[in-house]
């Protein structure tokens, strides 16, 4: 354990959606530094801990699974009690199920999010890390964007989110519920799901002979995984951000097409890039650019990225090359 984590010894923190891609990797984050994590998860029939299954055994010791629905209010109220931070992950996220079943995301991302809410006002933790998107943004209207930014969310899943934001805002506001708001750009890395655009190439890359996309003018703001995870827990330590939306994100854009070139030059394979129709947005949702400033995050936090593109690249080629059994075709572009 390294001396600056020592911030973390012994306290007692709350994850939900621990068991899904920038949960667990939070979890483990705060549970390697001396923090005694509860893991929320949805059960299943299945019983499965989802990626926190691959969690270290030094991490899986200090984490305790809670199981549970975010839809269950006296559920996610037994799972907050006697935690000192509270980091809300929880939520329901593929964004092209969201134009099929839209209702879903209102209960998942809205009514889950007041649920953690109502919660703490009686649970009354330190602190409460809500995660937001960079989808609330929409299409960039100016670069790169800031915090003040107008949100414009071009799809079921980003309204619910700019949703849940508010209402986690205004609990700081109307009861002095104390909310930061951490707000990640398009984050990657291992255990990332097959929805997503870099594991969509990447897993084609290493399999076929041809990857085939949907739109690749699109630019976006790829962030590692153990650089959001680390900006995600800055913000439950810095002082006097309750009421702030705080961008985690690299300040840099790369178009979908350039990246699944650079993703195939370091896959080594002869590979061609395709178009799919079947890949597309729906018209008039597509999010064409996303460009993080990131120096809010720098000043308040004293957080900024420490992974680059190819190296964090090259990391999550090596973990899926040694995981495409546990991948299942992806029909959409995100």
């Amino acid at each position: 354990m390294s001396a600056g984590s020592q911030r973390w010894q012994g306290r007692k923190v709350l994850v939900t959606g621990a068991g899904g891609f920038i949960g667990s990797h939070l979890a483990e984050l705060v549970a390697r530094e001396g923090a005694r994590v509860r893991a929320f998860v949805r059960y299943t029939s299945r019983g499965d801990h989802g990626w926190l299954e691959h969690a270290t055994p030094e991490a899986a010791d200090a984490i305790e699974v809670f199981r549970g629905d975010l839809a269950n209010p006296e559920a996610v109220r037994s799972a907050l009690r006697g935690c000192e931070v509270v980091f809300h992950l929880g939520a329901l996220i593929p964004i092209p199920y969201s134009y099929v079943h839209p209702r879903e995301f209102v209960t998942a991302n809205v009514e889950g999010t007041l649920n953690v809410l109502e919660a703490a006002r009686q649970e009354e933790p330190k602190r409460i890390v809500h995660i937001s998107t960079s989808e609330v943004y929409g299409t960039a209207q100016r670069v790169p964007i800031d915090e003040e930014h107008p949100l414009h969310p071009q799809s079921p899943y980003a309204a619910t989110k700019v949703s849940a934001d508010q209402v986690a805002l205004s609990y700081q506001r109307s009861f002095g519920t104390p909310v930061v708001v951490a707000r990640p750009f398009n984050t990657y890395g291992p255990r990332q799901s097959a929805r997503a655009v870099i594991p969509t190439i990447i897993s084609q890359a290493l399999s076929r002979d041809v990857v085939e996309l949907g739109a690749t003018s699109p630019t976006r703001d790829f962030l590692y995984v153990r650089d959001t995870a680390a900006g995600i827990a800055a913000c439950a330590d810095a002082s006097e951000v309750e009421g702030e939306v705080i961008n985690l994100g690299t300040g840099a854009e790369i178009s979908i097409g350039d990246l699944a070139t650079r993703i195939i030059e370091l896959v080594g394979r002869d590979v061609t890039l395709a178009l799919d129709a079947d890949r597309m947005r729906p018209i008039h949702s597509e999010v064409e650019r996303l460009v993080a400033d990131t120096s809010k995050a720098q000043r308040l936090l004293g957080w900024e990225p420490a992974v680059e593109l190819d190296e964090g690249l090259r990391h999550t080629i090596d973990w899926l090359t040694g995981s495409l059994d546990a991948y299942k075709p992806s029909l959409y572009n995100v």
